[in-house]
């Protein structure tokens, strides 16, 4: 199991404030040490309390990459985009001098678009310096979700892709979603959360309940190449 460690604090605007501050500061470290940082985020509604923290950090924005973990393919002007919502709510302020990478390519499909979504995080700089994930209340976390009909080569810790397209019946849109071993790829990594019952299921993950072997999200708190970060709030 991976190195758990987990922060909690008594509401989402500390919870977000905190993590925005840790991770401006890796980034700092990073541009400090090679001249560039890389930051892979998740989409959703619960990180947007921190994008908007994140966006307010000091720090030289324009040697910042930032991408996604996964993505619903969808163009940015649909609601449901993620990249929409970095754009709305991280890249402002400073953080509008940011580099992004989108997945979602404008292909018809996240099958079609494939080789150009695996391209453009290929062309990254590697290892990530922050890869900041989420959870769903079935216990997805990027686009592994349950029953998805690339789970299992996603979540695959020896595969090869990068990249990987993803439906499932939970999932609503077609997605696309970095691969376990490209999540992994980081020098810190991330777990925001919020919820009592977020909170239960990561502790039924970490406990090896038989319902918890269900949940994709066991992938990444039972890996043990990464130590993970959990930052909680009710």
């Amino acid at each position: 199991m991976a190195n758990v460690t987990t922060h909690n604090f008594p509401d989402a605007g500390a919870q977000a404030e905190a993590l925005a501050q840790n991770i401006a500061a890796q980034l700092r470290e990073a541009i400090a040490a090679r001249g560039r940082a890389v930051i892979a985020v998740s989409g959703g509604t619960t990180p947007k309390a921190f994008f908007a923290q994140l966006s307010k950090q000091a720090l030289d924005w324009a040697a910042v990459t930032v991408t996604l973990v996964d993505e619903r393919w969808v163009p940015d002007t649909d609601d449901r985009s993620n990249a929409r919502l970095v754009k709305s709510t991280l890249l402002q302020n400073a953080a509008g001098a940011a580099d992004f990478v989108p997945l979602y390519t404008g292909a018809a499909t996240p099958e079609t678009g494939l080789a150009e979504a695996e391209a453009r995080i290929v062309a990254l700089p590697s290892p990530f310096d922050a890869v900041v994930l989420g959870m769903g209340d079935d216990g997805h976390t990027a686009s592994f979700f349950p029953g998805g009909d690339h789970l299992a080569e996603a979540t695959d810790p020896h595969g090869t892709a990068k990249v990987w397209t993803m439906h499932a019946a939970g999932a609503g849109e077609p997605r696309i979603t970095l691969s376990l071993p490209a999540l992994l790829d980081t020098r810190a990594l991330y777990l925001l959360v919020c919820g009592t019952g977020k909170r239960d299921l990561l502790a039924a993950v970490q406990q090896g309940t038989d319902a918890a072997k269900n949940y994709p999200v066991r992938s990444v708190v039972m890996q043990d190449s990464v130590p993970l970060a959990v930052y909680w709030s009710p």
